[in-house]
């Protein structure tokens, strides 16, 4: 019998046939001895009837070996756990192995030596005897576990033999003679163990194979890797053949290009790349370039002209040329310097926005000017719907200029500011150079929306790269990854837009200019429904004048009962949702004219979904009115107190931040030091635990502001007198009772205003904040500021509310 078995630190390939065998050695006529020396193998496992060559070169190895040849020429083959491992212990090896007889020895000049082995029989070693000057131990020969006649094991051995035959007929290494041998055993037990000692397997893999005794089980295992190694060689064929299909059709098509480059010549055609070439050099001449752009366009047209056009790179430096051609270098719009004009265009397009409108005229006035002027950064901030994107669109058509809107709410990655580079597959410019060759001129009023929504992560982050973007001193270079030369942004308006400021990292918030844009009173919404709102809606629904009619004071009602926003989202919606029921009805064929009133407005929209519940809330003692600022906008906020026996325990809910809470603790410190001036008894205080509520528990809410109110509905609890119901309040109380400035005076009149307040106490402080409130919502109003939260209580409950002086006897008394 033929067996080959591969090379390895322990062995090497041999050929031997079993006739040549001395019959002294088959299996079945030896005696194993119940002690043996023990050689541990590195990367082999030896199976029972397997013939291998092993190189001994250690000097307890060789002890070994002439300790074997000089008795009985058994020793039992342990493969090693760890293969790296030069000095052995006991422990180092597996428990199962083989016994094995040495055949032939052969000494090397190098003093070395090389055995043939042949395995007997499986062994289990039970205890290790001696250990110098080599291994030695007990072992227990086992015996396969077979059920002869089974059928289950036949057809296992079949399926093997077959898989197996298989395996031999695609695997390189395989000799074809292994067929024959295969189909010649008849033992299950053997064909296993021949199979497996043929198998890629790991060491682990092969001694696990050897420790099963059931050949029904031993076979299963064997089963299994050999589909596994017919599967990777499968897999290994097709690999190669369409690797080999690929090169040939490479090589068809490149016969196929130099047959028709020769056909070109011959027609007096040029060469296809030659004319790509030559069109892109005179495109690039066309674009005119800056320096240092036109030099790197020719490096990269020059590599272009040398390479072929099947290669990847060709296809990478040609998308690069037509991005550098494809870029406004030098390509600008005309500005409309017409300051008249343009302010027309910006009324007929936004109502009220003073401030913004002023700030886009004096840009121009300095533009008629000064021509070499660098664009402005303006940053928009305010509630959703009050207007931001749009203006940005009417900023452009009122100076003539191209329109550009990026979204930034969301983008976590600094390559979609600055690209990728063009190492990587598929890389593009960023986003900022893909707005400008979309708008294709080089000083369009390029809007950023939502900056407030930047995110940072293992990406990057994306606020960093805009810093060179909106710096008026930097952005005259800005680097693309892609591009890798400077584009000049100076001539771009940037225009932001954002929600809220906190939320703008310092740096980027210091390179913008802000402009508020705060909600809008009843009667600007009134005036921008009539004006925009309503005829916008019509078109949309294809209706007109004849149609459907709605009164102003239908708009009032949707106003206040079907909306709550500081902006116009919503309240378009609505006005949206009266001429679908309309369109609806001239579709089905009605003419009349539809008119919508105070008393049908119910059967457009439905039940009111707002109301007023100031008078209803702070009817109780403990409640409080207070006013607040979101990123929405302003709002009204009831804070409420109660008590319950107890020990003076201060309970705080409503999912307040840190700064509210402590602001809580704050006013209540402040009661507790006014008691006596404010006829509260200082026992109240130990015999009661107290709970401040702010409403709307599932809203997060944090902030100062509410210090003043807080304390007012303390008040109010200890005294059992309810607060005035049209009177609200913010400002930041300290210990001493003093009354801090707050922000957001704007948003939060206007919200007092859409609520029906008709008083407003504020921050003395804050009284320079109050020029920023329209005029519109000062009617009907009256404004309060105040120093002091003393000075609060006749305005909140009365003028019979007057704190007492404290006298010093006092005061030590409530310290």
């Amino acid at each position: 019998m033929e067996v080959k078995e591969k090379k390895s630190k322990n062995s090497e390939a041999i050929e031997l046939d079993k006739p040549n065998i001395p019959k002294v050695f088959e299996p079945e006529s030896m005696k194993i001895p119940d002690e043996l020396p023990v050689l541990g193998l590195k990367d082999v496992v030896v199976f029972p009837q397997m013939v291998t060559a092993l190189g001994v070169s250690t000097e307890k190895e060789l002890k070994l070996l002439d300790n074997v040849l000089a008795t009985n020429r058994f020793l039992a083959l342990v493969a090693q756990k760890d293969i790296e491992k030069d000095k052995l212990n006991p422990t180092d090896l597996y428990e199962y192995g083989t016994a094995s007889v040495v055949l032939q020895m052969l000494r090397m000049p190098d003093n070395s030596a090389k055995m043939l082995v042949q395995g007997i029989a499986r062994i289990h070693i039970e205890k290790f005897t001696e250990t110098e000057p080599f291994f030695k131990a007990k072992v227990n020969v086992l015996k396969d576990v077979l059920n002869k006649g089974d059928v289950e094991t036949e057809a296992l051995a079949t399926n093997a033999k077959n898989q197996f035959s298989s395996m031999v007929s695609i695997s390189p290494s395989l000799p074809e003679e292994l067929k024959i041998v295969v189909v010649n055993i008849d033992n299950p037990g053997k064909l296993a163990d021949l199979i497996s000692s043929h198998l890629n397997i790991s060491v682990p893999e092969k001694q696990e194979i050897l420790e099963i005794l059931d050949v029904k089980e031993r076979l299963q295992k064997v089963n299994t890797f050999v589909n596994n190694e017919m599967q990777v060689l499968e897999l290994a064929g097709k690999i190669q053949s369409q690797v080999k299909n690929e090169m040939e059709k490479g090589q068809r098509d490149y016969y196929l290009r130099q047959q028709l480059k020769a056909i070109q010549e011959e027609l007096g055609e040029g060469d296809e790349q030659a004319v790509e070439v030559k069109e892109l050099r005179e495109k690039l001449k066309k674009a005119k370039l800056p320096e240092e752009a036109q030099k790197e366009a020719e490096r990269e047209l020059s590599r272009l002209s040398r390479m072929h056009p099947s290669s990847a790179e060709y296809t990478v430096a040609r998308t690069y040329l037509d991005w550098l051609i494809a870029l406004p270098w030098s390509i600008s719009t005309k500005d409309n310097l017409d300051i008249p004009s343009a302010h027309k265009v910006l009324d007929k397009d936004h109502y009220n926005l003073k401030k913004v409108k002023e700030r886009i005229l004096e840009y121009l006035a300095v533009r008629k000017l000064k021509e070499d002027m660098k664009g402005p950064i303006l940053c928009f901030v305010g509630p959703p719907g009050t207007g931001k994107t749009s203006l940005g669109k009417s900023i452009a058509k009122a100076m003539g200029r191209k329109f550009v809107r990026m979204s930034l709410g969301g983008i976590r990655d600094e390559a979609e500011i600055r690209g990728h580079r063009r190492t990587y597959v598929g890389a593009l410019p960023g986003r900022i150079i893909q707005g400008l060759r979309k708008a294709s001129t080089n000083n369009p009023v390029y809007m950023l929306d939502e900056v407030d929504k930047l995110v940072a992560d293992f990406h990057g982050d994306p606020s960093s790269a805009l810093l060179e973007v909106l710096d008026p001193e930097q952005n005259f270079s800005f680097s693309d990854h892609y591009l890798d030369v400077s584009f000049d942004l100076s001539k771009v308006m940037f225009i932001t837009t954002a929600n809220i400021l906190d939320t703008i990292p310092p740096a980027l918030k210091d390179r913008m200019e802000v402009l508020d844009l705060p909600g809008y009173t009843t009667d600007e919404k009134l005036e921008i429904a009539k004006q925009y709102l309503v005829p916008k809606q019509f078109e949309a629904h294809g209706l007109k004048d004849d149609n459907l009619k709605i009164a102003d004071e239908v708009i009032k009602i949707i106003i206040s009962d079907y909306t709550k926003e500081a902006g116009l989202r919503n309240l378009e919606r609505e006005i949206g949702t009266v001429c679908r029921k309309v369109a609806k009805e001239v579709a089905s064929g009605k003419t009349e004219l539809v008119e919508v009133n105070a008393k049908n407005i119910n059967g457009f929209l439905g039940p009111t979904k707002f109301f007023s519940e100031i008078a209803e809330r702070t009817i109780e003692p403990g409640v409080a009115t207070g006013l607040a600022w979101t990123q929405s906008g302003g709002e009204i906020l009831f804070i409420e107190s109660t008590r319950m026996p107890g020990n003076g325990k201060l309970t705080l809910t409503g999912q307040l931040g840190e700064v509210m809470k402590e602001s809580a603790q704050a006013a209540m410190s402040y009661v507790r030091a006014k008691a006596k001036a404010l006829d509260i008894s200082l026992k109240d205080f130990s015999k009661y635990d107290y709970h401040i509520h702010v409403p709307a528990g599932a809203i997060p809410k944090d902030g100062p502001s509410a210090g003043v109110t807080m304390a007012i509905s303390l008040i109010s609890l200890f005294k059992g007198e309810s607060t005035k119901s049209h009177v609200a309040m913010t400002g930041e109380i300290t210990l001493r009772g003093r009354v801090l400035p707050v922000g957001g005076i704007k948003e939060k009149v206007l919200a007092a205003k859409r609520a029906g307040i008709t008083t407003v106490i504020l921050p003395k402080r804050n009284e320079k904040d109050f020029v920023d409130v329209p005029e519109k919502a000062k009617e009907k109003m009256s404004f309060k500021f105040v120093e002091k939260a003393d000075e609060m209580l006749p305005i909140v409950f009365g003028a019979k509310n007057q704190t007492k002086k404290t006298t010093k006897k006092e005061l030590s008394t409530v310290h």
